[in-house]
């Protein structure tokens, strides 16, 4: 079990430096008018805010440090 706490942090490290460095994105759609079957979508790219890239090598390391305790 501990094995898979060292995996998921080094994980959760990685995918953290790479919020943090290199930014990371998604788009999202949004529907803003809707008549019967007439629609309108907006579709809108959101960034993925770098205080969570920090939160997430904080917890990797927690988890490494958990996995490699005796």
């Amino acid at each position: 079990m501990k094995t898979v706490y060292a995996i998921v942090g080094a994980a959760l490290i990685v995918l953290g430096g790479v919020v943090l460095f290199q930014g990371l994105s998604f788009t999202q759609n949004e529907t803003v008018f809707q008549v019967g079957s007439l629609k309108a979508e907006v579709r809108k790219e959101e960034r993925v805010p770098s205080w969570a890239g920090g939160v997430a090598i904080a917890a990797g390391l927690v988890l490494v440090v958990m996995g490699l305790r005796k």
